[in-house]
């Protein structure tokens, strides 16, 4: 967004709650992103939306800043379903309301699998009015007749195509069923496949659309670079040689499978590396601990499959290494974005093989951006 534009921006253009505008400056947000300019009105005047807007522009805000605005505080019933694919994504996205509705007078419940159902049941009872969850638990406590969505208002997507690509889409539907026809649906995405467009067509009443084209979906502030490291058994060496080149705070480093990520993990910590791990199958608690350290700076290198390509906004990464390029070319946007989010500089390293340089071509293309050799003073465009 040119810097003109930037400055006609403002929260106080939004008619926004008093105490809800309060929460929003006292979080750090000074002017609102593109998204949450377009979206907010829409989501507060009930209407349906499809929005696509790439990772780090601030769809979290968006969306929680409108279902907040869209909250009837004296109304103690669940009024809002956040629906999210990843444990870490829905702690994240409740943490950010709860900043938000810090003057306001909020229940919020994070509902998602791997936590103790009973606990989850006793919490439902008291009828938190926004809920955040994965779609799995959620569905299992709407079954169970612990979560009524009957006075559910709206029903928010993060991430809609990943949650449906999750497997998730059985449970979506079967969740969208539930709620009352005149509910809003709001889908906020940073691709569009096939499947939302179905969904959309079959749940959604005339939803507005705020769609950002491909060629907008910039990795602009993002230095990309590779290292051609011929074959995959030399991959390792050369990780261990960069992390000696580079002095960075902090880095994540995406590895496509869980075995080579634990090979990977058992032979940094040999050799001493402050280095964690995250995937899929840790338990919620364990995800969340590994997040916070990582987050306070007790671990500087994190392992991470594609689990954490999205939404987790890590303030002071700077430096995102592809141990492997990922398996679809949507997901590298995901991953890079951790860098560099909303407008801050960063940089991604692409360790590539020869078998590589085709596909890493067809991202270049896919995004129309430039992935340079690796220079021999990395160092200057980390320190930025």
């Amino acid at each position: 967004m040119d810097e003109e534009n930037k400055t006609k921006l403002s929260f106080d253009d939004l008619n926004l709650k008093e105490n809800l505008l309060r929460g929003i400056y006292s979080y750090g947000f000074e002017n609102p992103s593109k998204i949450q300019h377009e979206s907010v009105p829409k989501i507060a005047s009930g209407k349906d939306i499809i929005a696509q807007a790439q990772s780090g522009t601030g769809k979290t805000g968006a969306f929680t800043i409108g279902a907040l605005q869209n909250l009837k505080e004296d109304e103690k019933n669940t009024q809002t379903l956040i629906l999210s694919p990843t444990h870490e994504l829905v702690h994240q996205i409740s943490e950010v309301i709860r900043e938000l509705s810090k003057y306001m007078d909020v229940s919020i419940m994070e509902v998602v699998g791997g936590t103790n159902v009973h606990e989850c049941r006793k919490g439902l009872e008291k009828n938190p009015q926004i809920i955040v969850g994965t779609p799995g638990r959620v569905l299992d406590m709407i079954l169970k007749k612990s979560l009524f969505t009957d006075k559910i208002k709206t029903l928010i997507f993060d991430e809609a195509d990943e949650t449906l690509s999750y497997g998730f889409k059985d449970s979506i539907y079967q969740i969208v069923q539930t709620i009352s026809e005149t509910s809003q649906i709001c889908l906020f995405s940073a691709t569009i496949p096939e499947e939302i467009l179905d969904l959309s067509s079959k749940f959604m009443n005339n939803p507005e659309k705020i769609l950002i084209k491909k060629e907008e979906l910039t990795l602009e502030g993002i230095t990309q670079f590779y290292i051609n490291v011929k074959v995959n058994d030399w991959k390792f060496d050369v990780l261990k040689d960069l992390y000696d080149t580079i002095n960075v705070s902090q880095c994540i480093i995406y590895i496509n499978s869980k075995n080579k990520l634990m090979d990977i993990y058992t032979n940094l910590t040999k050799e001493n590396f402050p280095v964690a791990y995250i995937h899929g199958e840790l338990s919620s608690v364990e995800r969340k601990e590994v997040m916070e350290n990582f987050r306070s700076g007790h671990s500087r290198i994190l392992l991470s499959t594609d689990l954490l390509s999205r939404g987790i906004d890590i303030q002071q990464l700077s430096l995102v290494i592809n141990f492997d390029l990922p398996k679809s070319k949507e997901t590298y946007i995901h991953r890079i974005g951790r860098s560099g989010r909303y407008g801050r500089k960063g940089v991604s390293i692409n360790l590539v093989t020869d078998r590589d340089i085709r596909y890493m071509e067809e991202i270049e293309t896919f995004y129309d951006t430039k992935i340079c050799e690796m220079p021999q003073n990395i160092q200057d465009y980390l320190s930025v």
